[in-house]
């Protein structure tokens, strides 16, 4: 069933197309994948669909009874309600009911005496109680609860205002919000900014198995494989799409791509052909071969020539070195702490760098990497702990919010200035594998993209003596395109390189290793995130650490012991859970009994049997949350 179409939409912002002809089909439960080049006209697209912004021709169709949620980017809150009563907002009329059921049941109480009015409102407690199971009435504080811890927040966090929360975790927030607001149709616009990679694996199961049609925009590459069916990209104002996941579309536009060249060549080879033959027949000169001369003129002119085609992956093959050569060894660190105050960010943080790699460091969300990699660049900054930094170190730092350059500068002056014996050639070169091509290279730096920004600072860090790059999240705000532009550059890179990064995609295609930063120290894995993924994932399924080291025979003998312990304290929680669904399960088969009994007029007319019975089903209630309270628990 079609949920949502678009035929030959066009939208413009004054004289600039922004999208052309764009037309698709969605049945309902797809899940799409939206991508392109940053101001290629997605979130456009998305706030025309949502009826925020107006569309000069086209037609848009929305079934029936489609309801559309939309996840903006950058919300602000202002409130001072609670984050758990805000998400508990999207409940109004599950707890509106929940009210009246409330209320129905204090006047069975009142008139348990009178059975005429008894019977009244026994029938319309019994329609409400139906109404209520129907929406799921009895789990809905558990679906805040699971949702926010999903999305990363505590306990303690349930009764902070939410003005309070910094802009990330409002944004997840509004996920928060969006995912039980529970539309038929969910437009999110780059869901996992701010996200750590344990709360986009959670919301990547939580997509995969929503029942409605999702349409996302993401730069996230990995996220995209995991969750949609189908994608689309716009691309120079138009929609291109493919059945399958990202990387299904990755193979798809080479393909798609070598067929358009080869209708383009084969086109231009036929029109080379025929002026070949207009210019013999028209040298002739007789008549008959002029009049086939100025036919074939006429055909040649009715033509629609095609553009040559665009290869946006196409881009210049560059090597990275250092100015400076570093020794093997590059960095050491061991029993590292950091603390502030009373608060300990880490603590027994251990790891060896050496000369080439290129290490992935990932975390948490506050576990405290930021702080890990300031604590490099200043050693004083250490609680305590040893740094030994190798010789002819040299280290440079990107971070999102640190770039120094002259405003006043293009870029091919900013590129120059700080290496002054590159040709401009030579620097055009170096820009274009950054994707700046053309009149680009004469943009102001203060003029450039937040993106564009970042990419102008990995460039020049890549070219300075720095021979140990720090990265803090290089690829945030830039588009695939862009990101792949940089995993290019950092390939080719002969320094080392200690990368911060949610983006597994990256991290798998750059790293040679991977450190995972916890709050007891560092654990690490040499290769890259989808070898972690598989080692944690091993780990879980054995229920004990995975060890590459030999370990000594006490070592094994304690491990032993530890992991008999482990195993019978999880039959243990295995045995209380399952006896605790029994109960849970006897508790509701009891209530739905007497609930039904309720409706009997020999139980209704007889004031003594309804109050019984409905004290009765009170305490059954109380007893059933009490024990929902300790199932959440388990889960």
């Amino acid at each position: 069933m079609v949920i949502l179409s678009c035929t030959d939409l066009d939208k413009s912002y004054g004289t600039i197309p922004i999208l052309k002809n764009i037309s698709f089909s969605i049945n309902a439960g797809e899940k799409i994948g939206l991508i392109g080049k940053n101001g290629a006209g997605k979130s456009t697209l998305f706030k025309i669909l949502t009826g925020d912004l107006e569309y000069e021709t086209g037609h848009i169709y929305h079934h029936k009874d489609a309801s559309l949620g939309y996840l903006k980017q950058n919300i602000s809150y202002e409130d001072s309600i609670t984050l758990y009563d805000f998400c508990l907002e999207e409940f109004k009329d599950v707890i509106e009911l929940e009210q009246q059921l409330r209320h129905y049941e204090n006047e069975i109480s009142r008139h348990a005496d009178e059975p005429d009015k008894l019977e009244s409102i026994m029938n319309v407690y019994s329609q409400l109680t139906d109404e209520f199971d129907d929406i799921n009435g009895y789990a809905y504080k558990s679906e805040v609860r699971g949702v926010l811890f999903g999305l990363g927040f505590n306990e303690s966090d349930f009764s902070r205002p939410i003005h309070q929360f910094s802009g990330g975790q409002q944004s997840r927030i509004s996920i928060a919000k969006l995912l039980l607001k529970s539309p038929n149709i969910l437009l999110l616009d780059e869901p996992t900014n701010h996200l750590d990679i344990e709360a986009v694996k959670w919301l990547e199961g939580y997509l995969k198995n929503y029942p409605g049609t999702i349409i996302l925009i993401s730069h996230d590459r990995y996220f995209l494989d995991q969750v949609v069916t189908k994608m689309f990209e716009i691309n120079n104002h138009q929609l291109l799409s493919n059945p399958g996941n990202y990387s299904e579309f990755v193979r798809f536009k080479k393909v798609h791509y070598q067929a358009l060249m080869k209708q383009f060549e084969n086109q231009q080879k036929h029109i080379k052909e025929q002026e070949i033959l207009i210019s013999k027949f028209k040298e002739r000169g007789t008549e008959k071969l002029a009049k086939r001369a100025k036919s074939r003129e006429k055909r040649l002119d009715m033509i629609d020539e095609l553009e040559r085609p665009i290869d946006l992956e196409e881009r210049a093959k560059l090597s990275f070195s250092p100015q400076i050569n570093s020794g093997t060894d590059v960095l050491f660190v061991k029993s590292l702490k950091k603390q502030f105050g009373e608060t300990v960010i880490f603590q027994n943080v251990d790891f060896n760098i050496y000369k080439g790699e290129k290490i992935g460091l990932i975390g948490r969300n506050g576990v405290g990497k930021t702080t890990l990699f300031k604590t490099i660049l200043d050693e004083s900054f250490k609680t305590d702990g040893k740094i030994t930094y190798g010789h002819n170190v040299h280290i440079g730092y990107f971070s999102q919010d640190q770039m120094e350059y002259n405003p006043d500068n293009n870029l091919i002056q900013e590129i120059s200035d700080a290496n002054p014996l590159l040709t401009e050639t030579t620097i055009r070169t170096l820009l274009g594998s950054f994707l700046f091509k053309g009149d680009d290279v004469f943009k102001l730096m203060d003029n450039l993209s937040g993106g564009e920004k970042s990419r102008m600072s990995l460039l020049k860090l890549m070219l300075s003596k720095a021979n140990l790059l720090l990265l803090d999240e290089p690829t945030n705000h830039l588009d695939i395109i862009s990101k792949e532009a940089l995993e290019d550059a950092l390939e080719s890179y002969d320094g080392t390189i200690l990368s911060i990064s949610h983006d597994r995609y990256y991290l798998n295609k750059i790293s040679t290793k991977i450190i995972e930063l916890t709050p007891d120290g560092t654990n690490e894995y040499l290769g890259n995130y989808d070898y972690y993924q598989s080692k944690k994932e091993l780990q879980s399924s054995l229920d004990q650490p995975f060890e590459e080291e030999k370990l000594t025979k006490t070592q094994i003998r304690d491990s032993r012991k530890k992991e008999k312990e482990e195993q019978r304290q999880i039959k243990i929680r295995k045995q209380a859970f399952a006896l605790l669904e029994k109960s849970i399960h006897e508790l509701e088969e009891k209530i739905e009994v007497n609930e039904a009994l309720m409706c009997e007029e020999s139980v209704y007319s007889d004031p003594i049997k309804s109050k019984a019975l409905h004290n009765e089903i009170n305490t059954l209630k109380i007893e059933l949350e009490q024990k929902y309270e300790e199932w959440e628990t388990f889960v």
